[in-house]
């Protein structure tokens, strides 16, 4: 028997919106082949608690409060451990897919995912398989079969008109205040455009928005 056969798979759970990791955890929980060691909302303390903890599997978002959890991967993969990741988040995009699997992750499932297949997947990650969510596997198996097609994903695609415009004055160097004078917009719409694309761009900071 393997080991994932004789005892529970012991699960770190890393997402920052505090319902659906309590959602998660419940759910996992019930399940007598999981062992839930664990669960943390931000980027630094997951890679803590994966040093401290040891866990098979960690249940990652992409989305942190800190940083990305694709830097969490490619980190992860430095630590030497045999923690396998799965990747569990809203962002379908092709590029975010690709960042994550060349980070190191494991699998990839976007979270509307029906609760059997993901029992079904965590399963299967943590005995050494690699899993997709189907809702994107089409597109990546296109995209990697005609690479110079798909050669220069642009994120900016995820975001609109306005969102652009704020993202293209930050990426001058200008200030909430020059930026809402340049568009006429106050300052709070500004930070709020700019909060929204910092999101669709999967980054943490302005700066890796510019």
């Amino acid at each position: 028997m393997t080991q994932t056969e004789t005892k529970p798979i012991r699960l770190l759970i890393v997402e920052d919106h505090h319902i659906t990791r309590l959602g998660l955890c419940t759910l996992l929980s019930s399940y007598p082949q999981f062992e839930v060691v664990g669960e943390v909302g931000y980027a630094a303390t997951a890679l803590d608690a994966v040093a401290r903890l040891k866990p098979d599997l960690l249940l990652l978002d992409l989305r942190l409060p800190d940083g990305s959890g694709i830097e969490v991967c490619r980190r992860l993969q430095q630590m030497d451990l045999e923690t396998k990741v799965l990747v569990l988040t809203s962002y379908a995009a092709d590029d975010f897919v690709f960042d994550a699997i060349a980070a190191g992750a494991d699998g990839y499932l976007l979270k509307d995912i029906q609760a059997e297949r993901l029992i079904q997947a965590i399963s299967d990650v943590a005995a050494g398989k690699s899993i997709l969510d189907p809702d994107v596997t089409r597109r990546v198996m296109s995209r990697a079969q005609n690479p110079e097609s798909n050669a220069t994903p642009n994120r900016l695609d995820l975001l609109s008109p306005q969102e652009r415009r704020v993202v293209a004055l930050v990426a001058e160097g200008k200030t909430n205040k020059e930026i809402g004078l340049e568009l006429s917009l106050s300052d709070k719409t500004v930070k709020n455009y700019l909060s929204n694309a910092l999101e669709k761009l999967h980054v943490a900071r302005r700066s890796q928005a510019a």
